[in-house]
């Protein structure tokens, strides 16, 4: 009995060893002290574990079985670094300047692979097409002439045997065939992109391929079918199954990105309708979209260090109206829309409305300097599009606009400057 009971305790003890654990050196000088750890959903990072540094590094054990594409976010930096996963052992380690990360070294043989096979993929697709037409101006024979064929031979014709590597064959031997830019490469069509998103196996929500092959396949087709290449693509995938609610949340949210409203609409309603379970990442989706629809109460945020304010949050702010502005300091429509804005701002605050605008910036001098010329309500986390407002304002785009009601119920989604000053009756 008691032989029993000891193989019983080992048993469980294995149950809950790390499948692999992630080692990260960095230099002295680099600040942070804490470290998140995302696994990937379709194109949404799921948080998978915090950990703390130790002296100059961190140790993280990863106890579930995952293969595929993995981040690391130091939030007190907002610097991120990606890399894989083949559920086996990963190491790295990086350099940094003025405590911005520089010069990644993978150290595993993963993702050392990895690594050297995106850097000839992209010199294949931007430097290759150039070296060609570079090479006519040079004799075979010269010194410069014979440098480039040999460059030209080596992102040609390298391989790399990755056999032993299902993550990594995987992910290349697809961003090929569905995603590579060449001129000599045959159009994929709308059948083989479905085979795809039908036949893979799990690491297709993990590689970050799914969305960029659903806009491949919605580029395949004529704009004047869209939502009938949807419904094809739909009915294959079945979005009764995990898969299939993975590609109807991202067509949703490809469709609010690019502003095809009806398209978003339709397919927000029919997942709406589903009467199956659903999984977390469509129900997320949904939750989200219905959080700001028109009519919703707007979800409230605490501010950070807001500007031109005392209150605490959107909710403090007392206004008859109040237009929510997201943007960044690096968004060129942001810098056309918000001086139109500024000039009807008296305006705005003589109607007893305020103006509370959120900056999806990450370079705090860049945002402060441009907050200096903002009147109104200005608050930011400084983590770009890591911010924590992004999914549950459900930011797809900036500017994005918003107005509220007194009792903080979206009356309005405008689209631009211009329609938020009609709206007011500004014009």
């Amino acid at each position: 009995m008691k032989k029993i009971t000891l193989i019983l305790s080992l048993l469980l003890i294995n149950t809950y060893e790390a499948q692999f654990k992630i080692s990260i050196d960095a230099p002295e000088s680099f600040a942070a002290k804490e470290v998140y750890l995302y696994t990937l959903n379709g194109s949404k990072d799921v948080l998978n574990s915090k950990e703390m540094k130790k002296g100059n590094s961190w140790q993280i054990s990863v106890n579930k079985p995952y293969t595929g594409m993995m981040k690391l976010y130091f939030p007190e930096n907002n610097a991120s670094i990606n890399f894989i996963s083949e559920n086996k052992d990963v190491k790295l380690k990086f350099d940094t300047d003025k405590d911005k990360i520089v010069n990644v070294d993978y150290l595993d043989e993963s993702n050392k692979i990895m690594n050297q096979i995106q850097d000839v993929q992209q010199k294949k697709e931007y430097i290759l097409p150039a070296l060609y037409q570079i090479k006519e101006y040079y004799k075979n024979k010269s010194v410069f002439g014979t440098a480039l064929e040999n460059e030209i031979f080596r992102l040609s014709d390298q391989k790399i045997d990755i056999s032993k590597f299902p993550f990594v064959n995987f992910y290349n031997t697809n961003y090929s065939k569905f995603l590579e830019k060449s001129a000599s490469k045959k159009t994929t069509t709308h059948k083989e992109i479905i085979d795809f998103l039908t036949n893979s196996n799990d690491m297709l929500e993990s590689s970050s391929l799914m969305r960029p092959v659903l806009i491949a396949y919605l580029n395949a087709g004529s704009t004047a079918n869209v939502g009938e290449d949807v419904d094809k693509l739909l009915e294959a995938v079945n979005v009764e199954t995990p898969r299939g609610q993975t590609v109807l949340s991202e067509l949703i949210e490809i469709f609010d990105t690019y502003s095809m409203q009806d398209l978003k609409d339709k397919y927000l309603t029919e997942a709406k309708n589903l009467k199956c379970t659903i999984n977390e990442r469509l129900s997320k989706t949904i939750a989200t979209n219905m959080n700001t629809e028109i009519g919703a109460v707007f979800p409230n945020y605490v501010f950070g260090k807001a500007t031109n304010t005392k209150a605490k949050s959107i909710y403090d702010v007392k206004a008859d109206k109040k237009v929510i502005v997201f943007w960044a300091s690096t968004c060129s429509h942001c810098e056309t829309d918000l001086p139109k804005i500024i000039e009807k701002y008296n305006a705005i605050k003589g109607q007893k409305s305020e103006v509370i605008a959120f900056s999806l910036d990450s370079d705090k001098t860049a945002y402060e300097n441009k907050v200096k010329m903002l009147p109104w309500i200005n608050d930011s986390e400084l983590k770009g599009w890591n911010s924590s407002f992004t999914e549950t304002y459900n930011i797809q785009a900036t500017p994005t606009y918003f107005i509220l009601d007194s009792t903080n119920k979206i009356i309005a989604k405008p689209n631009h400057a211009a329609d938020v000053i009609s709206y007011l009756k500004l014009n």
